[in-house]
């Protein structure tokens, strides 16, 4: 179906581009969203007629969303999750979890503003792209931890995955700890030998 975009849509058009995409994606959800309209000559003509307002009100709504950006660029929210010892939650950070955090920090934040493919499944610190309006981008950081303690530290920068090497070196020094004493036992038995002799 060709369709004429009313303002950008991100890997498709701009605004007044005429494109081509899928009957499905057009029906439910570019028309009924007023993202788009069916090419015709009929709508062509209104949307020349309309052009100045879309653009003022594009620009508006942009100019809104940059003032919204200044102030959520690299906030940090914090997320406390059920985890085991190795850092993998016993469920999952969602988009809808990540939009009611910032919304009640104060930001109005939609949950089909924020890019997240695959739900957050692990502890740690993760960037989190949220699209304010389709040419105003922001970075959050998501810090998801067990205790508040745990998120404080996770933002001062240590690895909570840690504790996994220490079991490797301790298993490494036992191993070390038996090597020395083989060498005291051949020891030992030379100290035998020069006796007897």
């Amino acid at each position: 179906m060709q369709v004429i975009l009313l303002e950008r849509i991100a890997k498709l058009g701009q605004m007044g581009d005429t494109v081509r995409v899928r009957d499905g994606y057009a029906r439910n959800f570019l028309l009924p969203q007023g993202k788009a309209l069916r090419a015709n000559k009929a709508n062509m003509a209104k949307f020349e007629g309309q052009r100045a307002q879309l653009e003022a009100r594009n620009l508006e709504r942009r100019e809104e969303a940059s003032a919204v950006a200044a102030k959520l660029d690299g906030e940090s929210q914090v997320m406390i999750r059920s985890a085991g010892e190795t850092g993998q939650l016993y469920g999952s950070v969602s988009k809808r979890d990540i939009a009611e955090g910032l919304t009640a920090a104060g930001f109005s934040v939609a949950r089909s503003q924020v890019e997240l493919n695959t739900p957050i499944k692990t502890i740690g610190l993760h960037n989190v792209l949220v699209a304010l309006h389709p040419e105003v981008e922001v970075t959050v950081v998501i810090n998801v931890a067990r205790s508040e303690d745990e998120a404080n530290r996770q933002a001062a920068g240590e690895d909570l995955t840690a504790p996994e090497q220490d079991i490797f070196e301790f298993e490494e020094d036992e191993e070390d700890e038996t090597e020395g004493e083989g060498e005291e036992g051949e020891a030992s038995e030379e100290v035998a030998e020069e006796e007897e002799a």
